[in-house]
């Protein structure tokens, strides 16, 4: 079994959409049952004072202690069971793996658009950031040397009012230019994301082209009945674990999927926080930023979260943001990230 196998950890009956209907129907036939005891129990006691009828009832339970305690039967009704509740299931709830890739594939095609568009208007507001600094330090510099021009010519006032112009402006840049490195982390990042999510996104398209009808071919060979008797026997049942391979692959492009939209949206606040006309920005929205950057690994970015931090925070790697952002292509003889899921 591969390492991406391994660590994954499949979820039990009961933390899977059939296993609430399983307890909604567990639950109804207990009660149910025990209304029917309830009501019964009278005829039962009369019942078993007949000794032909004591007999049969002994049989029933008998039956019952049987079906209780072995364990091979006891698998059995259990495997039926869920199968039932399963079914059941996916006739309101989308529970078919291969059915939740393909939607999956329609979000990231969707947040892949959405993030292009928010790489554009962060560009945009780089540009607008890095302008009103460069006039800043113009107008720094000017007042500079009026304050130089009215020392020369004994003008006090005029001296101190040019020089703590100045100080404001010098303060007012240190501020956007932190301000700047936190947008460009966010820029390295979100277009790291897109590259990362665009061959993700090829790569599920593969899998669910490919195992859709290698799926169909191993439900055709193996059939339920089949898979509950290998079950109950202890062997390994191979319509089992492929499609324990497939809920691996969902489970982990689910927890991406979740990190791009997250880190969309925290960026999306952060932006809208920024009015570059007036030269503020909220708080906030860099305290998110740093939190971001403390948090664990990127699970979409891998080792890759950490260089690109560094990236920013250099003086000599300098964002080139009139690159344009680039469709990635996947290498002739690119891996499939989730063909290991499928190694034994």
């Amino acid at each position: 079994m591969s390492m991406e196998m391994q660590d994954f950890k499949p979820k039990s009956f009961w933390q899977r959409p059939e296993g609430i209907t399983g307890a909604l129907f567990m639950g109804g036939v207990l009660l149910g049952g025990g209304y029917l005891l309830y009501k019964i129990l009278p005829s039962l006691i009369i019942l078993a004072q007949n000794t032909i009828y004591l007999a049969g009832l002994l049989m029933v339970l008998a039956a019952l202690s049987y079906v209780v305690l072995d364990p091979k039967m006891r698998n059995l009704i259990w495997y039926a069971y869920k199968s039932v509740m399963r079914w059941i299931t996916g006739l309101f709830v989308q529970i078919d793996p291969i059915g939740i890739l393909k939607s999956y594939v329609e979000d990231l095609q969707d947040n892949l658009g959405k993030m292009n568009k928010q790489i554009a208007q962060l560009r945009g507001q780089m540009h607008k950031l890095k302008e009103v600094i460069m006039n800043n330090q113009k107008e720094i510099q000017n007042n500079i040397n009026l304050a130089n021009r009215a020392k020369q010519t004994n003008s006090d006032a005029m001296v101190v009012l040019k020089a703590r112009k100045a100080g404001r402006l010098q303060d007012s840049n240190i501020k956007l230019e932190d301000l700047y490195k936190k947008m460009e982390i966010l820029y390295r990042v979100l277009t790291k994301m897109y590259e990362n999510s665009e061959i993700m996104l090829e790569d599920i398209k593969d899998q669910v082209m490919v195992k859709e009808q290698e799926r169909k071919a191993i439900h055709a060979s193996h059939s339920a009945m089949r898979s509950a008797m290998n079950i109950i026997a202890g062997n390994g049942d191979k319509r089992y674990m492929f499609d324990m391979a497939l809920e691996a692959i969902a489970d982990d492009v689910s927890q991406k999927v979740g990190e791009m939209e997250r880190f969309m949206d925290m960026s999306s606040n952060f932006m809208n926080s920024i009015d570059l006309q007036n030269g503020v920005f909220e708080e906030e929205g860099l305290a998110m930023l740093d939190k971001w950057e403390k948090e664990g690994v990127s699970l979409l970015l891998g080792k890759d979260k950490e260089i690109l931090i560094n990236k920013s925070n250099s003086a000599t790697d300098t964002l080139d943001l009139n690159a344009p952002v680039e469709k990635p292509i996947r290498e002739v003889n690119h891996k499939n990230q989730y063909d290991s899921f499928f190694e034994e």
